[in-house]
């Protein structure tokens, strides 16, 4: 475990966590390059592994052919939560994924990123304790300890913090290891752990049980988007290109507002392990929660991706104000100019899609509406 209190992360912790090993292995959907790239294209996850659910959109897309013809690659990387933006920022990935904190950390740095499809449109992340033991107000977590999969999380948890009016100087962070933070917490290990919508239901399945100060109904903030290098928007084919593949992702979380059930099967057909180990129920609620996240305040958003500006100038302040970055103007580096052609797809087909998936007999029987229901009990400290 490495100790890490009271330190933000530096460039030299940025390049010692991910410049160890550059090399991905492929899990490659077609062969080929997209135009305008020497390659497929290339999206790469933020979590060291692929076999989660959080990427459903993906599956339901490739499953659908929802990406055309456009050649692409979809790599887990390393489990360090700055990779993706780093192979995004030296070439060898075309899309990462990242957190707001890692992003506006490798901005930072000086990688010439941009968003370009915000998909997480509420604040995913959230803290677990073990049960009992979470404070009623998340001020209470002021001098304690929490435990992260990676050193590259503190970006993350610090401004969630900071906009509770927490003391994050108080805090102490533990790099506990990916996957085994979660573990370590349930082992009496720190006070708290990281988490996010959606594993909570596979921490379940993995028998670990804890109460969750969450995010989603606490924070302002936003979370995870989708990020290319600024120039590579400048170049029309590989604009034409991102388009395509933003397309095919919208498609697939359009499907499964329509039939989580089919979304979550999609991913269990790709990863049969991870169907077994976490079964249709918990894979359902693991679904809905994630969608509640990527779907946001639907009414006030201009379609998937699209980029709330008034909301990342919020965290951009918040970060300059607490000295993890210097000030950042939300326009300068995110953009919705991709999100209309991102959109424009056939609503009507990917229902049409949704109603005709074929389930099977366990999925079935799953009653969406009950576990929709339930979705929160694991909730403490709920604004309002």
């Amino acid at each position: 475990m490495t100790l890490i209190t009271g330190a933000p992360l530096t460039r030299r912790r940025l390049l010692q966590v991910t410049g160890a090993g550059v090399a991905m292995t492929s899990l490659g959907i077609r062969p080929g390059m997209a135009a305008g790239y020497d390659r497929p294209f290339t999206w790469i996850s933020p979590r060291g592994t692929l076999e989660v659910l959080d990427d459903y959109a993906y599956w339901v897309a490739v499953k659908n052919g929802y990406f055309g013809d456009l050649p692409i690659d979809i790599q887990p990387g390393p489990s360090d939560g700055t990779a993706t933006v780093k192979f995004v920022d030296v070439g060898q990935a075309d899309m990462g994924f990242p957190s707001p904190g890692v992003f506006s950390f490798a901005l930072q740095q000086g990688m010439k990123l941009k968003s370009v499809f915000h998909e997480a449109a509420r604040d995913t992340f959230s803290l677990a304790f073990r049960k009992g033991e979470g404070p009623t107000d998340i001020k209470g977590i002021e001098g304690k300890t929490i435990l992260l999969g990676s050193a590259a999380w503190q970006p993350i948890v610090d401004p969630m913090l900071a906009a509770q009016g927490v003391d994050i100087s108080t805090i102490t962070y533990v790099e506990a290891g990916w996957p085994t933070w979660g573990t370590a917490l349930a082992g009496g290990q720190g006070d708290a752990a990281l988490a996010w919508e959606g594993l909570r239901a596979e921490w379940i399945a993995s028998n670990l049980q804890f109460e969750y100060w969450l995010g989603v109904q606490n924070s302002p903030l936003p979370a995870n988007t989708f990020v290319v290098r600024a120039a590579d928007l400048e170049d029309a084919d590989k604009k034409a290109a991102m388009e395509q593949y933003l397309r095919g992702w919208a498609m697939g979380l359009e499907f499964a507002e329509h039939n989580p059930r089919a979304a979550v099967q999609a991913v269990f057909e790709q990863f049969p392990t991870l169907g077994t180990n976490v079964g249709p129920e918990l894979g359902t609620t693991s679904i809905l929660q994630q969608m509640n996240v990527f779907r946001g305040d639907w009414d006030k958003r201009q379609g998937w991706g699209w980029h709330d500006m008034a909301s990342w100038q919020t965290f951009f302040d918040l970060t300059a104000k607490i000295g993890q970055t210097a000030t950042i103007a939300a326009a300068d580096v995110c953009t919705n100019d991709l999100i209309a052609g991102a959109n424009t797809f056939d609503a009507a087909k990917v229902k049409a899609d949704a109603d005709a998936a074929t389930l099977s007999p366990e999925m079935a029987a799953i009653d969406v509406e009950k576990i929709r229901a339930g979705m929160f009990s694991q909730a403490i400290g709920a604004a309002g």
